[in-house]
C-alpha cells in the first residue's frame, strides 16, 4: 500500500511538473478552439442572414424591373451594393438594374452599376458579362478607346465570340475595315471553337449569321 502511495505521489508530481511546463499552452489552445468554433458558427449564421435579406431585396428589384420602374430598381440595387455587396445577389441585381437604367436613358447609373460588377463581382462569368454590356454602352457614346481597353482582358470561352464581335464594331466605327474584318473572322473562329466544345451549334446560328453579315459589310470573303 505504501509502495502504491509512493507511486501515486510520483505520478502526481510528474503531472504537476508537466502542467507547469505545458498548462498555459493547453489552456491557450483550448480557448482558441472554442473561439474558432463560436466564431465559425457566428459567421455561418451571419452569412445565412445576409443571404436571406439580400434575397428579399433582389426579389423587390426583379419586381421593379418587370414593372419598368427604374427608380425603384436603382434604389434596390443601391441597397444590395451598399449592404450586401459580398453576396451573389449584389452582382445579379446590378446587372438587372443596369439594363433597366439603360433602357430608361440613365446611362450614368447603368455604367456605374456595370463597373461595380466588373470590379467587385466574385463570379468570372458575371464580370465578363458586365464588361461586355459596359462596352456596348461605351460604344454608343463613341468612347472607342475605352471600349477596346475594356475588352482587352481575355474572357471566358463562352463570351469570346461576342468580345471579338464588339471589337470589330469599334474598328468599323473608327473607319478601320481591314482590322474589323480580322476581328469578325476571329469572332467566327471562336464561335466555331465554342460550338465544338459545347455541341450547341444550332443555338449560336443567329450569332453566326450576324457575324457573317458584318464580315461581308466590312468587305470580307
Amino acid at each position: 500500500m505504501a509502495a502504491f502511495d509512493l507511486e501515486e505521489q510520483e505520478q502526481i508530481s510528474e503531472l504537476k511538473a508537466w502542467w507547469q511546463q505545458y498548462g498555459k499552452l493547453v489552456v491557450t489552445v483550448a480557448v482558441a478552439a472554442v473561439v474558432t468554433v463560436v466564431g465559425f458558427n457566428f459567421w455561418q449564421s451571419y452569412q445565412r442572414r445576409q443571404a436571406g435579406e439580400a434575397s428579399a431585396v433582389f426579389a423587390a428589384l426583379q419586381k421593379a424591373a418587370a414593372e419598368r420602374d427604374a427608380k425603384k430598381a436603382r434604389e434596390a440595387a443601391g441597397e444590395l451594393l451598399g449592404k450586401y455587396g459580398d453576396t451573389a445577389y449584389a452582382a445579379m441585381g446590378a446587372l438587372v438594374s443596369a439594363r433597366i437604367q439603360y433602357e430608361s436613358g440613365d446611362l450614368q447609373t447603368a455604367k456605374a452599376q456595370l463597373q461595380w460588377v466588373v470590379n467587385e463581382a466574385k463570379d468570372a462569368e458575371m464580370r465578363d458579362m458586365a464588361r461586355l454590356r459596359l462596352a456596348g454602352v461605351l460604344l454608343d457614346e463613341k468612347a472607342y478607346d475605352d471600349v477596346l481597353k475594356l475588352l482587352g482582358e481575355e474572357p471566358m470561352a463562352a463570351f469570346a465570340p461576342r468580345y471579338a464581335e464588339l471589337k470589330g464594331d469599334v474598328l468599323m466605327a473608327q473607319g478601320k475595315p481591314t482590322e474589323a474584318r480580322k476581328a469578325y473572322q476571329d469572332a467566327l473562329a471562336k464561335l466555331d471553337a465554342a460550338e465544338r466544345e459545347t455541341g450547341r451549334g444550332q443555338s449560336s446560328s443567329a450569332l453566326r449569321e450576324v457575324l457573317q453579315t458584318k464580315l461581308d459589310a466590312a468587305g470580307g470573303q
